[in-house]
């Protein structure tokens, strides 16, 4: 992972090593902040575009909890490494990748911990409803029966 991250800093680096190559050779002019401004812009579009139908395939087919990790770990991201800059920029605490590594890892190993037991959860469930049942039932009469009591959500319209 920390071999993945450094690539991927080399990568931004040279990337804008030549982007500020290009501004000089044609004489823009731009400023870091209006580069920063374009790029980033830019950047965020072509994910929107990456994205969107990703997630939205992921919703049709029912994997909500895919798409809250998506974002959650996101965030972690963001959160670890704000915390690491106001280390530095308070004093605090040592600015230190290990600390941001650590704390994605601490994540990843509860996430993996709250999966398995999600998983044994929804097992025993299944099981519990096909010894009650006799079996009989399958999961489209369930479908049916859900929709019968539950006719719609009033925030889904």
């Amino acid at each position: 992972m920390r071999r993945f991250l450094y690539f991927i800093m080399e990568v931004i680096a040279k990337c804008h090593q030549e982007l500020l190559s290009l501004n000089d050779a044609f004489e823009y002019d731009f400023t870091d902040k209006e580069l920063h401004f374009l790029v980033i812009g830019f950047i965020g579009m072509g994910m929107i575009f990456v994205v969107y139908p990703i997630f939205k395939w992921l919703a049709k087919k029912n994997h909500i909890m895919v798409i809250s990790w998506i974002y959650v770990f996101t965030m972690i991201i963001v959160l670890t490494f704000a915390i690491e800059i106001g280390q530095h920029v308070t004093h605090t605490g040592n600015m230190e990748f290990a600390d941001i590594m650590f704390g994605l890892e601490g994540f990843l190993l509860m996430f993996a911990i709250f999966i398995v037991g999600r998983g044994v959860y929804h097992f025993v469930r299944r099981m519990l409803r096909k010894w009650v049942n006799g079996g009989n039932r399958s999961r489209e009469s369930d479908a049916g029966r859900n929709e019968e009591r539950n006719p719609g959500n009033v925030w889904d319209e």
